[in-house]
């Protein structure tokens, strides 16, 4: 059954790729976005507003129950009637047999990722009631006989021509694919379903406690109409949905539009409390209340947080998965980062299964969300639950369990590699061309050869003169600067010794267990903390530093979490996080280095990569363009220099390669229209991926790590 559903995957996958218009949409929107929303929160505090949200949201899921009977009690007292669906068969069955009950022939929508959810318009369709979306974009989909491929924007993948060819199979004449008439088409065709229809039906952004009414943040007339000109209107809403007070409301009212699509607020707000009159008739307000999975999804303390969302679809905004592939690859029902996490709850982790591996870490989701979510974090733990049901694949599982965990076995067989190499290098750094099997690695980018020799081999005769050291720092070095990129660990001894810096090199440090990790293997990932612990303490150094933000976050942030249950080793690893810090940071931050390298101004205009995990992880942007600036280079801006370069470790080898070729051309793209002629970067693996991708195309641009050009300055 895994197999086939990961084929099914996989086709849908090639599919997307396929289709550059597609590319097209996504990234025009979400350039527009980026900038849109910057606007919108212009003299705000996005982390204060987010903050009150997250902590809201976690009062309404600690008393929910209360909250329900709440609002409940006073629904009812204003005329509504109020239904607890405990699943989505049981929403759809209810609103099924009121039909029935009511006579209703026909039903028109509103917007309703609920009703999506639920898949409530099959259930309706197959008890003989006609079913009408009335939201442009959901209308637009429907007649397409597609799902929506975002939670805000459900067309938004589509183009207008194509709109337009729709439309005339509709209107059985040729419809021009002028935006405005387009419009004007859909409100023609859909405005007599209005008085038609005998139900309408919506979703809600919110469900308030203490006045027992719903609120719709809607940008067009449909909602209201369809929840007012029919004479039963059913409100199908998530639990999550539930706000404790107005006041709790207005907060949300005034970050989703926001976040959303960056409107400052949306063309309608409505207000519905009890049954609105319709005209000399009795009009029915019916509101159901959705479980399906939510109150599972409290009691998980990993994945909980996930119920703080106020789907904005900020995630997939900013998802450069998304919008390589869309969100009928990257999404189930509900799609991109919090899409991952309420498939596998609301619909089961099969569901989930694929969409869990196509993330690719990049923490963008996580910057933008407006309620606090750690998507990445919640993300990690079910690659974890998938690792343990499925398992992380033999070949996998013999390099974490058998070889990892062996430090000494894990470097001599690196070791033994770079001796095996030499054919395809040619005593080239670079390798352009794999045989065999091996030649799809190499198609779109070039890979690093292994060092001859690691650095942790010539460690000891590396000169270090420093006379009186103003700190004594062990270097955390991470694979790929131990034994792909040794100069760049020479460039550090000879920066940070300038600055009067001694910097020790723990010979028992191993990989930092990032790649165990994020395949799911959680056991390696937490015997490779605790054999850094215990290297890097060891010599009890001032400070630890690194070059790789992947192994920054590792000794910041994951080792705490994997050993927080064992309190000898969680006190110890809370002692390493407080004295990590990135490279750059350690120089300007504890230096004060920021002027050291202008010694000999070079003149060189580069322009800066933000790796993903450097910037929204370790909060490291600017002392990287100080540094920069400072040693004499002109630091030009590209344009998304925080998206990320599709490296994403074996995301680009083995997960997702065809995704992330995609990714990495755009960044090539950025790069190549500053017209600098090197690009600079904090991260080894982005060096591999974005190098790489140069070379590949023979593009005239150096990539280097700053610690790299820092010591060119120093020559």
């Amino acid at each position: 059954m895994s197999r086939e559903r990961n084929r099914n995957y996989r086709q849908r996958v090639d599919e997307a790729l396929a289709s550059p218009r597609l590319q097209q949409a996504l990234h025009s929107f979400g350039d527009a976005y980026v900038v849109a929303r910057q606007n919108a929160f212009a003299g705000l505090d996005f982390e204060a507003m987010r903050s009150e949200i997250g902590s809201m949201k976690d009062r309404v899921r600690e008393q929910r129950h209360e909250l329900v009977a709440e609002f409940t009690r006073n629904a009812e007292a204003a005329g509504a009637k109020v239904f607890l669906a405990r699943t989505a068969d049981e929403a759809n069955r209810y609103i099924a047999e009121l039909a029935a009950a009511q006579g209703v022939k026909k039903v028109v929508k509103s917007k309703s990722m609920a009703s999506e959810e639920t898949h409530l318009n099959r259930t309706l369709e197959a008890s003989g009631i006609e079913t009408l979306e009335t939201d442009l974009g959901e209308w637009i989909i429907q007649l397409a006989g597609q799902r929506p491929s975002h939670m805000v924007m459900p067309a938004i993948h589509m183009f207008r021509d194509e709109v337009a060819t729709l439309f005339s199979k509709v209107t059985g004449q040729p419809e021009a694919d002028d935006i405005p008439h387009l419009v004007k088409v859909a409100r023609e065709q859909l405005r007599q379903g209005y008085f038609e229809a005998e139900m309408g039906i919506s979703g809600a952004n919110m469900a308030i406690a203490e006045t027992g009414g719903i609120a719709l943040i809607t940008n067009e007339g449909n909602a209201r109409l369809a929840t007012t000109l029919p004479k039963v209107h059913v409100a199908l809403v998530g639990l999550e949905k539930l706000v404790p007070t107005l006041e709790d409301a207005t907060k949300v009212m005034r970050i989703l539009p926001r976040n959303a699509t960056g409107q400052l607020l949306t063309s309608y707000v409505t207000w519905i409390r009890g049954a609105v009159p319709c005209g000399e008739d009795d009009k029915e307000l019916h509101i159901i209340l959705l479980d399906n999975g939510r109150s599972a999804l409290a009691e998980s303390p990993q994945c909980r947080d996930a119920l703080r969302c106020i789907k904005c679809g900020a995630c997939a905004n900013v998802c450069p998965v998304y919008q390589t592939v869309g969100g009928h690859v990257f999404g189930h029902i509900y799609i991109s980062a919090i899409g991952v996490i309420l498939t596998a709850f609301f619909h089961g982790l099969e569901n989930a299964a694929d969409l869990v591996k196509a993330c690719i870490g990049c923490r963008a989701c996580v910057a933008v969300c407006p309620s606090d979510i750690d998507l990445e974090g919640i993300i990690l733990h079910l690659r974890e639950v998938l690792g343990e049901e499925e398992g992380v694949g033999a070949g996998k599982a013999l390099v974490f369990k058998h070889i990892m965990r062996n430090r000494k076995l894990f470097h001599s067989m690196i070791r033994a590699a770079s001796l095996l190499q030499k054919p395809v290098t040619r005593g080239e750094r670079s390798i352009r061309h794999l045989p065999l099997f091996f030649s799809s690695l190499t198609e779109w980018r070039t890979l690093p050869a292994i060092a001859d020799k690691p650095l942790r081999d010539s460690w000891k005769s590396l000169p270090q003169k420093v006379q009186s050291p103003r700190y004594r720092v062990a270097f955390f070095a991470g694979c790929l600067n131990d034994f792909v990129y040794p100069e760049m660990g020479n460039d550090l001894v000879k920066v940070l010794n300038r600055l009067d810096v001694e910097v020790l090199f723990p010979k028992e440090q191993n990989c930092c267990g990032v790649p165990a990790l994020y395949s799911g293997d959680r056991e390696t990932a937490v015997a490779l903390a605790e054999q850094n612990i215990t290297a890097m303490l060891a010599d009890q150094p001032d400070f630890v530093v690194t070059t790789c933000p992947t192994c920054t976050m590792s000794l910041q942030r994951d080792f705490i979490e994997l050993l927080k249950d064992n309190p000898v080793w969680a006190e110890k690893a809370r002692q390493l996080a407080e004295i990590t810090i990135d490279v750059s940071r350690f120089i300007v931050d504890k230096l004060d280095g920021k002027t050291v390298f202008a010694e000999d101004p070079v003149g060189e205009k580069v322009t800066y990569h933000d790796s993903c995990h450097l910037k929204r992880g370790a909060g490291v942007w600017e002392q990287p363009r100080t540094l920069l600036a400072g040693s004499g280079r002109e630091v030009v801006e590209m344009a998304h220099s925080d998206r990320c370069c599709g490296f994403g470790g074996s995301y680009s080898f083995t997960s997702h390669p065809d995704i992330a070729k995609h990714i990495l051309n755009d960044k090539v793209k950025d790069i190549e229209a500053t017209g600098a002629s090197c690009v600079a970067m904090d991260c080894p693996g982005c060096i591999m991926q974005i190098r790489g991708g140069l070379e590949k195309q023979e593009k005239p641009v150096r990539a280097k790590h700053t610690i790299e050009l820092l010591a060119e300055s120093l020559k």
